[in-house]
């Protein structure tokens, strides 16, 4: 049986979490231009022990306002997502996620510094999409079909295409994405019933179903047998007056 989450709803982390990690990586980057700081060395380094630190540091450090604004616009359209959709389990997916793309990066990185948030967007992408199939719940699949046809165009990135885009990070994101999209298959969220769907659901008082016989032949609507019934003729009726106002108008005609 399937686990399902409460319905929907927006709160105010919906648009405030996200928006606060977005501010967080421009005020890092903001912090480097004015006090004249370089934290590209704390990305991560694949196979070395110190480059493990970039694990965390690194989704906050972009190489250049272009990688910065590049990476933004994704990255808040979908963690919003994620916090919408996904409530209950939108910060193990992007700590937990964060963390594993990291570690994965270093696992099978080329021996460059990798930097920037691409790897989290590319995990929340992947989440996000297979999730949506797997559920196969119509708003989460809707969701689906929206970010592929918003971001399906990344996909290109995790093959090495362009020697200063770090795909491995991007492949990461992909595999961990996919991955925890079905270790939480089972989380979804309640999807609302309809009236006879209900365990307290009587058919023989639903008002439409009364429209039908026992054949389902259409045989309209008929009043409860306790109803009074009114005889046309012997209603009384309510006597309406009438009244007419002549209004007598002269003729400007002349007989010659």
């Amino acid at each position: 049986m399937e686990k399902q989450e409460e319905s929907l709803t927006f709160t105010s982390g919906v648009l405030g979490y996200p928006l606060l990690f977005v501010l967080l990586i421009w005020l890092v980057f903001w912090f480097e231009i004015r006090f004249g700081f370089d934290f590209n060395y704390l990305g991560v380094r694949p196979r070395e022990w110190i480059g493990l630190r970039g694990v965390v540091f690194s989704p906050f450090i972009h190489s250049d306002i272009k990688h910065l604004f590049n990476n933004t616009i994704p990255l808040f359209v979908l963690s919003m997502s994620l916090f919408y959709f996904y409530r209950r389990i939108s910060w193990e997916i992007l700590l937990l996620g964060m963390l594993f793309t990291g570690i994965m990066t270093w696992v099978i990185g080329r021996p460059a510094n990798h930097i920037g948030a691409s790897g989290v967007i590319y995990l929340l992408a992947s989440f996000l999409f297979f999730k949506g199939i797997f559920s196969r719940y119509f708003r989460l699949i809707a969701l689906s079909l929206i970010v592929v046809f918003l971001y399906g165009g990344m996909l290109w990135f995790v093959v090495p295409v362009d020697p200063g885009i770090s795909w491995e990070g991007h492949l990461s994101g992909l595999i961990v994405g996919l991955i925890f999209a079905f270790l939480y298959k089972n989380k979804i969220v309640k999807r609302p019933k309809f009236e006879w769907e209900r365990e307290d659901y009587k058919e023989e008082e639903d008002e439409f179903m009364q429209q039908f016989d026992e054949n389902g032949n259409f045989i309209g609507a008929t009043r409860p047998p306790n109803d009074e019934q009114m005889d046309p003729e012997n209603t009384p009726r309510e006597k309406t007056r009438f009244t007419y106002r002549y209004v007598f108008k002269k003729s400007n005609t002349q007989e010659e």
